[in-house]
């Protein structure tokens, strides 16, 4: 199969990393061989997550330049990942930002989000962008952003997975109390990205 190199980033309590281990599950149960690899910042809420995940490979890694797939939780934070990504790269970044504690104090400036998303989008091949956060919230549960963007990665059709094999992995592998609003979240996702 075709390697797909994807990169996730956001900061810490936004759920990349289960969103890395449940797309991971995913391609198990399809037959697809993936590896995942994390990259913690601070451990605590607000630090920066990085997590891959790359399908028809043996190498977790994912250097300068070669991420197929760049899923930004958090504009800055994908701004910041741009250097993993090359002309053919599709991104998906959500919208609402999330300021580091430097800027909440004055003693940093956030980057402006239009300018970014300018920057991002004249990089790369293809820039999907929406609003996880309030879908999030849309969906019964704000903590559901990683469900979004999971969506959203399915819904753009760049990876050898459909919603019922997510679905399924989401179904299976999630608290049973959050289930009808991950799965929400996941279906605002996915038509996001089709709309993108």
């Amino acid at each position: 199969m075709e390697t797909k190199r994807i990169v996730f980033v956001g900061v810490g309590g936004q759920g990349n990393l289960l969103v890395t281990r449940l797309l991971g599950e995913a391609c198990l149960a399809a037959g697809i061989p993936a590896v995942v690899s994390e990259i913690h910042g601070m451990a605590q809420r607000g630090g920066i997550v990085e997590s891959a995940l790359v399908m028809g490979a043996r190498s977790p890694i994912v250097s300068r330049g070669e991420a197929d797939i760049l899923i930004g939780f958090e504009p800055s934070e994908t701004l910041r990942a741009l250097n993993k990504c090359n002309e053919n790269t599709v991104v998906i970044t959500n919208i609402h930002p999330l300021p580091p504690f430097t800027v909440a104090i004055g003693q940093g400036v956030y980057p402006d989000i239009e300018e970014a998303l300018d920057l991002i989008k004249n990089s790369v091949r293809s820039l999907i962008v929406l609003d996880g956060n309030e879908l999030a919230a849309k969906a019964g549960n704000p903590l559901s952003l990683n469900m979004v963007m999971l969506g959203a990665l399915v819904g753009s059709k760049i990876i050898p997975l459909d919603e019922d094999t997510l679905k399924e992995t989401i179904a299976t592998s999630t608290r049973q109390e959050f289930l009808e609003s991950n799965l929400r979240a996941f279906d605002f996702g996915v038509a996001a990205a089709g709309k993108g």
